[in-house]
C-alpha cells in the first residue's frame, strides 16, 4: 500500500506555499520570517521551480500564524484557497453545476487541493455532510486548519452558487476564544466539543443548479483534470491510508501488526511513522470506532449492544465503557447532547462500515 510521510517532498511548492507567501506580503510581513527552519527560498517556492513536504507546509503555516497574531488570519488564508491555481482541477470547480459536483471534485482531487486534510463526503435523507481527516497530524495547528479549510469551502460555495448555504458546523475542539470570527466567516450555526470537524448542510441544496455552471466546459475540465492526475502524484498521506484500511476492517478488530503487513512494514517501524504524524496505533482505532459509533447509532438507530457486536466488544457495558473512554461521554448522554444542540438533525457521520 503506498503512502506519502510527512517529511516527503510530494507538494509542488507554487500551489500552497505560494498562496501563504502572497498573502504575508499583503500584510508587510518579511519572507525571512515565514520561511526560517523551511530550509526553502522564496524565489524557488513563487517560480515553481520545487516540491515542499507537508512538514515545511506546516511550518511555513505556523509561521504565517505567528507573525500575523490576528484572530482572523486562519480564516483570511482559508478566503485564498479555493478554487485555487491548480489548473483543470480549479477550472473543474470554476465550472461546477452544482454543489453535489463540487464536492465529489474536492474529495477525488483533495491531494491537490487541500493536502493537509482530507475531505470525506456522504449524502443523507435530510442532511449531508462533509468532514475533515487529518492526512499527516498537526496537533498544535489542528484548530487553524480545520478553520482555514472549512472558510475555504463556504468561501467558494457562496461565490460559485451566489448565495450563502446554510451550513452547519461542529468543531473536535473547546469553544474557540474567538467565536465571533467563526460567525462571520462561516456564521451561527457552531457546535464545539463535537468528536469530528464536520460540516453539514440540507441534502435539498445539493443539486440547485449555480449560475456559474456549465456542463460541457465542466465535463471537458474534469476530463483534463483526470489526466493531470493520473501524472501528479495523487498518493495519500499516511493516516489517510491509515484510517482507510482499519475503516475497511473495523469489523476484524484489527491489530498493529496488521496494520503494518498491509503497510509492508515492521510494527516497529509502523509505530515510528505514526510518532512522527503525532498519534500512535490505539489512537486511530479509537477514532475509527468512535465515528463508526456514531453512525450506527444515529444512521441506523443500533443499541448498545448491537454496537458492541459490530466493533467485536464480547459484551456491552464493556463497549460503553469503552466509548465514554473515547468520548468522555456515555452513548446515551452523547446521543442527547446532539438532539439538544442539533433538533431533528440525523447525526450520521456517513460511514457505512
Amino acid at each position: 500500500m503506498r503512502f506519502h510521510q510527512v517529511a516527503d517532498t510530494c507538494l509542488p511548492a507554487q500551489y500552497h506555499a505560494a498562496q501563504i507567501l502572497a498573502y504575508t506580503r499583503s500584510r508587510e510581513v518579511d519572507d525571512a520570517f515565514i520561511l526560517r527552519g523551511s530550509a526553502l527560498d522564496a524565489g524557488s517556492i513563487t517560480q515553481g521551480q520545487c516540491h515542499i513536504s507537508p512538514q515545511q507546509y506546516l511550518l511555513l503555516l505556523g509561521n504565517a500564524l505567528q507573525a500575523l497574531r490576528s484572530a482572523d488570519s486562519s480564516f483570511m488564508l482559508g478566503q485564498q484557497m479555493l478554487p485555487g491555481h491548480f489548473g483543470s482541477v480549479s477550472h473543474a470547480l470554476l465550472q461546477a453545476q452544482n454543489l453535489r459536483q463540487t464536492l465529489d471534485i474536492l474529495c477525488l482531487h483533495s491531494t491537490r487541493l487541500c493536502p493537509l486534510l482530507k475531505p470525506r463526503y456522504s449524502v443523507g435523507q435530510d442532511f449531508s455532510i462533509l468532514y475533515w481527516m487529518d492526512s499527516y497530524g498537526a496537533p498544535s495547528l489542528r484548530p487553524a486548519i480545520v478553520e482555514m479549510h472549512m472558510t475555504a469551502v463556504v468561501a467558494m460555495c457562496r461565490w460559485l452558487s451566489g448565495r450563502r448555504l446554510p451550513w452547519r458546523f461542529c468543531f473536535n475542539r473547546s469553544t474557540a476564544r474567538h467565536t465571533e470570527q467563526h460567525e462571520v466567516h462561516l456564521g451561527g450555526e457552531l457546535r464545539f466539543n463535537c468528536h469530528l470537524d464536520a460540516m453539514l448542510i440540507p441534502t435539498e441544496y445539493l443539486d440547485l443548479p449555480w449560475p456559474r455552471g456549465n456542463a460541457l466546459a465542466a465535463d471537458v475540465a474534469l476530463q483534463q483534470a483526470q489526466q493531470d492526475a493520473r501524472a501528479a502524484d495523487e498518493t495519500p498521506g499516511l493516516l489517510d491510508a491509515v484510517y482507510d484500511y482499519l475503516l475497511t476492517n473495523i469489523r476484524c478488530t484489527p491489530s498493529l501488526e496488521q496494520l503494518a503487513a498491509a503497510f509492508a512494514v515492521s510494527p516497529a517501524s509502523m509505530k515510528r511513522y505514526l510518532a512522527r504524524h503525532g498519534t500512535h496505533f490505539q489512537a486511530e482505532l479509537d477514532q475509527v470506532r468512535t465515528h463508526v459509533a456514531l453512525y450506527l447509532f444515529q444512521s441506523r438507530q443500533y443499541d448498545n449492544e448491537a454496537v458492541a457486536q459490530h466493533l467485536g466488544f464480547h459484551d456491552a457495558n464493556n463497549f460503553r465503557r469503552s466509548f465514554k473512554r473515547w468520548t468522555g461521554l456515555t452513548p446515551s448522554s452523547l446521543k442527547e447532547n446532539l438532539m439538544q444542540d442539533f433538533p431533528g438533525l440525523n447525526f450520521s457521520v456517513g460511514i457505512q462500515a
